[in-house]
């Protein structure tokens, strides 16, 4: 693939190009500033918002300041999951918005959704490489005489400089104030300067700023007449019969296990002796799932464009009813998996499993669409990664371990009276996040139980954890800031000289 040049043609001036080479380095220079050796934290947000306005004063330059100033709110709003707590996911999804804003700011951002993956793929693809691209086009289009006037004026700084550096030898062998002032800046920072590491991430950052300023996309290759993605042409095993079989068998075979749950999942019939519900919701919970996923890729073969289901309406009808079932599977599934949690407590995989099935659940939803609506495939494709947007969204900006810690302590032995214990160590794994809902917990006891004892020391842990976090102001985060709130006004959630006495009796 090449890349095109009828949307975005490289730099014509040497004039326009200078005006990006210096923003990327001030932008460059911010991000070393705020993101360099440093915990992650609002330093994310800031050098997000940063890039973006500097995108947006781009297309403000060249008259479109509506589209600029929607690339500006669509990077911002992208990255408000970093303001909440910096993570991998919200970095990707910052990083989503920039390059959205960038298209929009340009014009590049189609207007039909089933464009919009394959857009942004053909952005992303010559990003790494835009700057050295653009850097070899500058030299080699640029005329001579601009570069021969550039070194005459670098020349012509050699004077000044030189001498200006003799003038200040003499000045601090003669100054004591200026020697000092001197003997105060000291050398090895400027090497620090020069760490191998820190020229990679300039490199980086400065790469990735540059595409953003001037993204480029690939040109698109023209597809060969005649081969879709699944061919038109009747075939034996995937012919009008064998598609039509397949679906009275497959309904057939899902109307039995949609009856089933119904019966002992909706229903509450007794299950066979020495089976739990748990027991039962936890073999069939994950394999529900693989089953709907091979029922959604049989149904886009059937319906492909031009196929037997598209043509037939008892084809249509049972592929209708198959999809229905397989969404009553998923809510099984989910059902499946919330009685087993509620025996068995929540668990980070068990969270993603409920999100991964509701996604799934969706999925079929806008196959079904897809088909009563006649959208391709290109369609159904945007429809779903909008849908996991917008999770991974809601999942960025979700304290995922206050959550199940809260979920475990209100379903434990210990508060409900019935149900597992809840497991201390596996809390210690979720972080100081897990102390507001370890505080309840702790609340919930007696004093004098063992159980007491093991909750207090983890929750004095846990607080010691939190408090050998780095407090420079790059590294502030909202939910860092609201459990420090919380700790500052409840510092312990009992009382330390009950815990005195009960340790001293213990001995």
């Amino acid at each position: 693939m090449q890349e095109t040049d009828q949307f975005h043609p490289a730099p014509k001036t040497l004039a326009l190009a200078m005006a990006a080479g210096f923003t990327t380095l001030f932008l460059v220079a911010v991000s070393d500033l705020l993101l360099f050796d440093a915990e992650p934290g609002i330093n994310l947000f800031l050098a997000t918002l940063v890039i973006a306005f500097a995108i947006t004063a781009f297309a403000w330059r060249r008259g479109r300041i509506r589209e600029g100033a929607l690339g500006f709110v669509t990077a911002a709003v992208l990255a408000l999951p970093l303001v909440e707590l910096p993570s991998l996911l919200g970095l990707l999804l910052a990083g989503l918005g920039l390059g959205l804003s960038a298209l929009i700011a340009i014009r590049l951002l189609p207007g039909r959704l089933e464009q919009m993956p394959q857009t942004v793929m053909r952005f992303l693809l010559p990003a790494p490489i835009t700057l050295a691209r653009d850097a070899v086009a500058i030299r080699i289009t640029a005329q001579p005489q601009l570069w021969q006037k550039i070194l005459l004026g670098l020349l012509a700084w050699i004077v000044p400089l030189g001498l200006g550096l003799v003038f200040v030898v003499l000045f601090a062998a003669a100054n004591p104030l200026v020697e000092a002032l001197l003997a105060g800046l000291r050398a090895d920072r400027a090497f620090d300067l020069l760490n191998p590491i820190r020229v990679v991430f300039w490199l980086v950052m400065a790469a990735g700023i540059w595409a953003l300023l001037r993204p480029r996309l690939l040109r698109r290759k023209k597809a060969r007449l005649g081969t879709p993605l699944f061919a038109p042409r009747e075939t034996t095993w995937l012919g009008h019969a064998a598609i039509l079989r397949s679906l009275v068998i497959f309904n057939a075979l899902f109307a039995v296990e949609t009856v089933l749950d119904l019966a002992f999942l909706w229903g509450g019939m007794e299950l066979p002796n020495g089976m739990s519900h748990a027991e039962y919701a936890h073999r069939g919970a994950y394999p529900l799932i693989v089953t709907a996923l091979l029922a959604a890729a049989f149904v886009l073969v059937a319906m492909r464009r031009d196929g037997p289901g598209q043509r037939n309406a008892l084809i249509r009808g049972l592929v209708y009813a198959f999809i229905g079932q397989n969404i009553l599977l998923c809510l099984s599934a989910m059902l499946r998996l919330e009685l087993y949690v509620e025996v068995y407590s929540l668990t980070g995989l068990r969270l993603a499993a409920g999100i991964w099935m509701g996604l799934v659940a969706v999925g079929l939803v806008l196959i079904l669409l897809r088909i009563w609506w006649k959208r391709s495939n290109a369609w159904l494709v945007a429809c779903n990664l909008v849908s996991l947007l917008v999770v991974l969204y809601g999942t960025a900006l979700m304290d995922v371990s206050a959550l199940i810690t809260r979920f475990n302590v209100a379903h434990s032995l210990e508060v409900t009276g019935e149900g597992l214990a809840l497991d201390l160590s596996y809390v210690s794994e979720l972080g100081p996040s897990a102390i507001p809902a370890l505080d309840t917990f702790i609340s919930a006891l007696k004093p004098n139980l063992p159980t007491w004892l093991a909750a207090t020391h983890l929750r004095e842990n846990l607080h010691y954890e939190f408090g050998f976090r780095r407090t420079d102001w790059r590294s502030w985060s909202w939910r860092q800031q609201r459990l420090a709130d919380y700790l500052a006004s409840r510092p312990v959630a009992y009382d330390p000289q009950t815990l005195q006495n009960n340790a001293s009796g213990s001995r």
